[in-house]
């Protein structure tokens, strides 16, 4: 079985082996980096959201809500208090002439703070869409590769004997082998990553339209609201489900 290993593939390979290897290596490599860094974000913006609706709106201020919100920079929920807060300090300004009465331009505001928080979401589905679809063809190119040489040593001993056969084909099938095993796991994870950021664009639209109707009526949204809000965010769902798709 020695002949069939990494180890005779890296020994007995040239350097366009070599480098499909190590190729194949680095992009799983990314794959599963793109995979535990997303999905502990996935599993924390989870738990931030339940601290939104809990601490957020159980505070006596906008400020202490915020506050309660935490300190962290890439707290997209954070992030959304503030844009409704400041666009709520700006509609008086004389620039802006957006309808502020009844809320247009808080509005207007907390949905590109939605926008940019969920285009946030996506990074590193990419990767993981190019990694899943082309490394089984890295691995088919690695298999070519091992073929040739095994006909090229059929044809320079003259005789198709097993052994001057077994070990480029060997080598063939171990790139196949490792092309499948970077694509099979990019591939769950980029379908998993996607569920959970589906999951966490909810919650944030859910959270921004709560926030809208705070700022326009000064209470919370009820749940009859809440249900409207998926109407109200029907673009910024399309969104969501076209970078997913």
């Amino acid at each position: 079985m020695g002949n069939y290993g990494l180890e005779h593939v890296w020994v007995q390979g040239d350097f366009v082996t070599r480098f499909i290897l190590i190729f194949l290596i680095g992009m799983s490599i990314a794959s599963w980096g793109v995979m535990i860094v997303k999905g502990i974000s996935n599993r924390r913006l989870t738990r931030l959201g339940a601290t939104a609706q809990k601490k957020f709106w159980a505070a006596r201020s906008v400020e202490a809500g915020i506050e309660a919100l935490g300190n962290a920079s890439d707290n997209p929920f954070r992030k959304l208090a503030e844009a409704a807060r400041e666009a709520n300090e700006q509609k008086d300004q004389p620039l802006v002439d957006n309808g502020s009465e009844n809320g247009e331009w808080v509005a207007y505001c907390v949905r590109n703070a939605l926008d940019e928080q969920i285009a946030h979401l996506q990074n590193g589905l990419a990767v993981l869409a190019s990694i899943g679809s082309t490394s089984p063809f890295v691995g088919l190119f690695g298999t070519v590769w091992g073929i040739y040489h095994a006909l090229v040593a059929i044809g320079a001993s003259g005789q198709a004997s097993l052994d001057q056969v077994a070990g480029p084909v060997g080598e063939a099938l171990v790139m196949t082998a490792v092309g499948l095993f970077v694509a099979i796991p990019a591939v769950l994870g980029y379908n998993y990553i996607a569920r959970g950021n589906r999951a966490v664009a909810h919650k944030l639209m859910r959270f921004s339209h709560q926030l809208r109707v705070f700022y326009v009526t000064g209470s919370k949204a009820s749940k009859t609201e809440g249900v409207k809000s998926l109407v109200a965010n029907q673009p910024a769902q399309q969104k969501v489900a076209a970078a997913n798709a």
